[in-house]
């Protein structure tokens, strides 16, 4: 399972960003840098790779999910490439760009995780990339901790612009 080993790449790069950086780690640098790469591997390289799976493995990724083949996994394929491109933008992007596509990546992971649910309760759907890791890990926990970290990163902000020493 690919997350495991972009969990810890976010975590490595997180650690020797912040080890190596020049600036002070403060809360709401740790909170910038983990929101950052958790963007760039997971919406970006994992984004990169759902649409290569989508796009060119359709089939086998279909039955996998428990799913006939369709044309519209192509369709899937291409939201998985936008996010992919985001993802890695992000290294370069600041600011809103980071917020728009992890709110983004967000709403979709957590409206496939909402289709794998009811696939499972409707039709005891139970294939292995509609349920386990898949739906727990990547649809639920990762776009909940990019947006808890949003919101992290948004009350800290306002308490830095509230703070009259950053007003000077």
């Amino acid at each position: 399972m690919l997350w495991y080993l972009f969990l810890a790449a976010v975590v490595v790069a997180t650690g020797l960003h912040l080890g190596l950086g020049k600036r002070p780690v403060s809360a709401s640098r740790w909170v910038e840098v983990l929101l950052l790469y958790l963007l760039v591997f997971f919406a970006g390289l994992g984004g990169l790779m759902a649409f290569l799976g989508h796009a060119f493995n359709g089939q086998a990724i279909a039955l996998k999910i428990g799913w006939q083949p369709s044309p519209f996994q192509f369709e899937v394929a291409m939201a998985n490439l936008a996010f992919g491109v985001l993802g890695i933008l992000c290294l370069w992007q600041r600011q809103g760009f980071r917020t728009a596509t992890g709110i983004g990546f967000a709403i979709f992971l957590l409206g496939c995780g909402y289709g794998h649910v009811r696939d499972m309760t409707r039709h005891g759907n139970l294939a292995p990339y509609n349920v386990g890791p898949v739906l727990w890990f990547n649809d639920l926990a990762i776009p909940l901790a990019i947006l808890v970290l949003l919101l992290v990163r948004h009350h800290l902000m306002s308490i830095r612009a509230a703070t009259p020493a950053s007003n000077q």
